[in-house]
């Protein structure tokens, strides 16, 4: 016993250590508020409406991958929603998350294709040969514009580790200042103007009818094989081609993806304007392992790194081998649109890739992410998309009314604590505070290191857990009084309750913990954010009763107050009920500390 009695100083001392150190890691965060969710900070609502009648699993399939998406890009408590049988509401919290818009709505349906015909809106002739001429620098194999303006590269060296070629990407956010010169300006110029009072209207509602996706050209008898058809392209796909025009306000073409058909459509980014005509899909966006933002070692900018699976690098090796060498294109198609159509200076044979560009962090990991987590199985419309901010009033109303009920709440818990067990309540009192202080400490960490955000129902799973911890208490402290009333003196019957009453406690927390794991797996939206602040709290519970409270209490068992049975202390012979037992025995009466 004696050397028991030595451990209660050290095991506090290593507690407190332990808290301090877990402060000492907030502090150098800089971040002393938890990041709130929409109900409680306000933030972002995001509905789409979904074209056609699509189906309930189509749907349903459709807020799985955009939840996926929204929350792999490291906003955590997005709620993702299916309302109706056509909208999918996506709530971001958060100060303003409209950037998410593009990342959540687009379908991901990545191919490669090779290109057959490429210009700026003069007619393609047989042999998919462009009537501009382009040029090109032998030395870099950059694709240079017909008036002379050299453009970046379309192929750089990759990172140590990666393929020798990379994608240049030429994304939206390029600036349009850098477009090249009669491509996109001079097809703008030269196309029909798109005018309102043109557009075919509905005759029972007057509003525009949407144009019908412009259907795929056949490839005749060789499409088969895209490595040879784009030397001669079938009459039918050229004459589509030529008969094509890319929106004059840079709007995305309106095609049909057909992966086993030719494809007419436009670039985008730098090259937004210029029409493409591409072989059948190679290489299916299906066929990725994986797509990463990354800085490659040595470089500087964005990437979005690309592994492709067995079929995939079989097939890209084959279209690397054929193209090496040689001034014909590739091109990457994003939902239709061409991503980037470079010429191949490496060979590559293990299925590593990357798109290189103009991207920012968050572009190159909205493209990545999309990629990551497929195509969606259904469209939306474009003008039917809103994008609202919800302002903090309301959320910090609830907020508040939350912070409010759990305040009361506890307090009445410390109350009764307080009346029933008297000096002892003052140890639950001091241990709520320490679990409040490590919940808060681990709050704060979360937050910053997993992006954990607090919503309303997880302020519910921490206020739950504190009639969890109350439990714990409850269990130890009764089974104290058991073993006292036993004969056992106050340090004795610690010890001892402490051994029946851990086992009890453990089993029950261990409960809890496994309903809020299995709540956390199968729940979606903000039941997780429930389900992980419960199982938090739970681990927490057990980390102040083992080496707080019961250190706690075994030191308290030192002091006259609590082992002579002190009327205030909560463990006097009126408390315990000894008298009326002894009494009932018919023997002498034993105090409070004797029977050791």
């Amino acid at each position: 016993m004696a050397a028991k009695a030595a451990r209660p100083g050290r095991t506090l001392t290593g507690f407190f250590v332990g808290l301090a150190i877990a402060y000492g890691l907030v502090a150098l965060t800089g971040t002393w508020k938890p990041e709130l969710g929409l109900d409680l900070q306000g933030g972002t609502s995001i509905r789409l409406i979904a074209e056609g009648s699509p189906t309930a699993d189509s749907l349903e399939e459709a807020r799985k991958i955009i939840d996926q998406r929204v929350n792999g890009s490291g906003v955590a408590e997005a709620e993702v929603t299916v309302q109706g049988n056509r909208f999918i509401v996506v709530e971001i919290p958060g100060s303003s998350r409209a950037d998410l818009e593009e990342t959540v709505k687009r379908q991901a349906q990545l191919r490669f294709r090779l290109v057959a015909c490429i210009d700026d809106g003069t007619t393609c002739g047989t042999g998919g040969i462009p009537n501009i001429d382009l040029g090109t620098d032998p030395g870099t194999g950059v694709v240079v514009p017909s008036d002379g303006a050299e453009e970046p590269s379309d192929v750089s060296s990759g990172g140590a580790n990666r393929a020798p070629v990379a994608f240049e990407d030429e994304s939206p956010s390029a600036d349009p200042s850098q477009a090249p010169a009669d491509t996109a300006s001079d097809t703008a110029s030269e196309a029909p103007t798109d005018d309102a009072s043109d557009q075919p209207t509905d005759a029972g509602t007057g509003l525009p009818v949407a144009e019908e996706p412009t259907a795929p050209p056949e490839g005749g008898p060789g499409v088969d094989d895209p490595l040879t058809w784009i030397d001669n392209p079938n009459p039918e796909a050229v004459e589509a081609y030529n008969n094509f025009s890319c929106a004059p306000d840079g709007s995305p073409a309106n095609v049909v993806d057909d992966p086993t058909k030719p494809l007419v459509t436009c670039g985008t980014g730098r090259f937004t304007g210029v029409k493409y005509l591409l072989s059948a899909s190679m290489i299916e966006g299906t066929e990725l392992s994986s797509a990463e933002a990354a800085i490659p070692q040595g470089q500087v900018n964005y990437v979005v790194a690309l592994d492709f699976d067995g079929s995939g690098t079989k097939t890209f090796a084959e279209i690397s081998r054929s193209l090496v060498g040689t001034e014909k294109q590739f091109a990457i198609v994003l939902d239709g649109q061409v991503l980037s159509a470079p010429t191949m200076e490496g060979l590559i044979t293990d299925g590593n890739a990357q798109i290189s560009g103009d991207f920012t962090q968050a572009s190159a990991e909205s493209l990545a992410t999309s990629l990551k987590f497929g195509a969606l199985p259904i469209a939306f419309d474009d003008k039917g998309t809103t994008v609202e901010t919800i302002g903090p009033s309301l959320a910090g109303n609830q907020l508040s009314a939350g912070l409010l009920a759990g305040g009361v709440g506890l307090g009445l818990v410390m109350i009764y604590c307080l009346l029933y067990y008297r000096g002892l309540g003052t140890v639950i009192i001091a241990s709520l505070f320490v679990a409040g202080a490590s919940t808060y400490a681990m709050v704060l960490l979360l937050s910053e290191t997993a992006n954990f955000t607090l919503t309303l129902p997880g302020i519910a799973g921490l206020i739950v857990a504190v009639g969890i911890t109350a439990d714990s208490f409850i269990v130890y402290f009764e089974r104290i009084r058991d073993e006292m009333r036993d004969g056992k003196s106050m340090r004795v019957a610690v010890e001892a309750g402490w051994v029946r009453a851990r086992a009890t406690c453990v089993a029950a927390d261990s409960v809890s913990l496994l309903a809020a794991v299995v709540l956390y797996i199968f729940a979606a939206g903000v039941v997780k954010g429930f389900a992980f602040a419960l199982g938090l709290s739970t681990i927490i519970d057990l980390v102040v009763f083992f080496w707080f409270t019961k250190p706690m209490v075994s030191y308290l068992a030192r002091f006259k107050f609590f082992n002579s049975g002190h009327k205030l202390s909560g463990l006097d012979a009126e408390v315990l009920g000894i008298d009326k037992i002894v009494k009932d025995a018919g023997s002498d009466r034993v105090a409070v500390g004797g029977r050791a």
